[in-house]
């Protein structure tokens, strides 16, 4: 299928290097003017005026804004089971430790997931992946994590990949091997790493491997165990400094993670270190907002030349949520950033986050995942809470429209 958008303000992102570093973050590379020409998925050219292949479908931008489709790099996005009750009473006073008492928080999804069948968890990912597609999101991270079991994390990852076969856009399943645990931490560690990783290793030889190091989950020293046997074969990201600084930053610069997520709590010298280094900080300012009200200092980690992505940490509990519009008008308001550099933390950085050089910008060659806004400035993504200001999306080089 052919593809020409018309007059269109396209935000490119093609410019300078990828990651995005420091300022050059909030440089989108804009041609105020310009066509698209899209041909068997690809971009094919960029530029005024182009000529339209004989047969190809012709859209009208109108001046309105033309850009990459959202990457959504950290996602919890399979799971069974509610956590809508428990939320509920936290509005009305309960404490947490008693809602943890009564088998709520994260226990209560290990056991939906582990009771809900490959085909039911796929089925629910399948309608979370919908609507994150019609508010623009063309690629989406889905980590698994709440199987804490070989046989539940396995069923999880084979969800995911299910899911994604049935799915506009691409779906990146990882392997969070490393979020909670039952028992003594050193024997379930010691069980990840000698079974889980195995079997997760034969099937998926290419999956990043993701944990978390805060007070209630893993450890600093059992992480970098993991990670030390996983990195072998598998790119490593972790969870780091959500409410408290364990010092696993330095720890993922040191093995070369791609990305360390969270950083609410981070300390001015670890976000020093990240900006010099070539692990990316990915921030997810709607677990903040939901719950806490803490956010990372994304605006001084862009200050020391750091890479910064954007996600947004969609799960049952801390973070519900899904938009990556309002994503990027919270990093605005509560991370530091500027809307050209929330508009580039949630392309470009973010695909490089997931290892996909193929998108994330708008260039002859890349794969045609766009969006179409409502607005002819790009800033009023940033500048709106609310509401989708997405109009079209074009996923593989085919046009996707919301119903409305």
């Amino acid at each position: 299928m052919n593809l020409l958008v018309r007059n269109a303000r396209v935000l490119t992102l093609a410019a300078g290097a990828r990651p995005r570093r420091g300022r050059e973050l909030g440089d989108l590379a804009v041609l105020p003017n310009a066509d698209v020409l899209v041909a068997d998925g690809l971009v094919a050219s960029v530029g005024p005026r182009l000529e339209a292949p004989e047969g190809a479908e012709l859209i009208d931008a109108n001046g309105r804004v033309l850009m990459p489709g959202f990457v959504d790099c950290h996602t919890h996005a399979c799971w069974a089971g509610s956590r809508l009750d428990e939320w509920d009473e936290l509005t009305r006073g309960v404490s947490w430790p008693e809602i943890l008492g009564k088998g709520g928080g994260l226990p209560a999804t290990v056991r939906a997931v582990r009771e809900a069948t490959r085909k039911q968890l796929a089925a629910g990912l399948r309608e979370r992946l919908t609507r994150m597609l019609w508010e623009g999101t063309t690629t989406v991270e889905v980590k698994s994590g709440y199987g804490l079991t070989t046989e539940a994390e396995m069923k999880m990852l084979r969800a995911i990949v299910r899911a994604g076969q049935d799915f506009a856009g691409t779906v990146v399943p990882t392997a969070l091997l490393g979020q909670a645990f039952e028992g003594a931490l050193e024997d379930y560690a010691r069980m990840v790493v000698k079974e889980m990783l195995p079997e997760v290793s034969r099937e998926f030889p290419d999956i990043a491997v993701d944990a978390c190091v805060e007070e209630g989950a893993w450890t600093r020293e059992a992480c970098v165990r993991l990670f030390e046997k996983a990195s072998k074969h598998h790119p490593l990201r972790v969870h780091a400094d959500r409410h408290t600084s364990l010092g696993m930053v330095p720890e993922a610069i040191r093995l070369h993670a791609r990305s360390v997520d969270h950083l609410e709590a981070s300390t001015r010298a670890d976000l020093v270190a990240l900006g010099g280094s070539h692990t990316i900080g990915v921030i997810l300012p709607f677990a903040g907002f939901h719950s806490g009200g803490r956010f990372a200092r994304a605006g001084f980690l862009v200050d020391q030349g750091g890479a910064v992505a954007l996600a947004t940490d969609c799960n049952p509990g801390p973070s519900p949520a899904h938009s990556m519009p309002f994503a990027i008008a919270l990093a605005a308001r509560c991370c530091g950033l500027t809307a050209q550099e929330a508009i580039a933390a949630c392309t470009v950085n973010a695909a490089e986050v997931l290892g996909l050089r193929d998108r994330g910008t708008i260039e002859a060659g890349k794969r045609a995942d766009m969006i179409l806004l409502l607005h002819t400035d790009e800033r009023m993504l940033a500048y709106e809470v609310g509401g989708n200001p997405v109009d079209l999306v074009v996923c593989g080089g085919n046009v996707v429209r919301a119903p409305r």
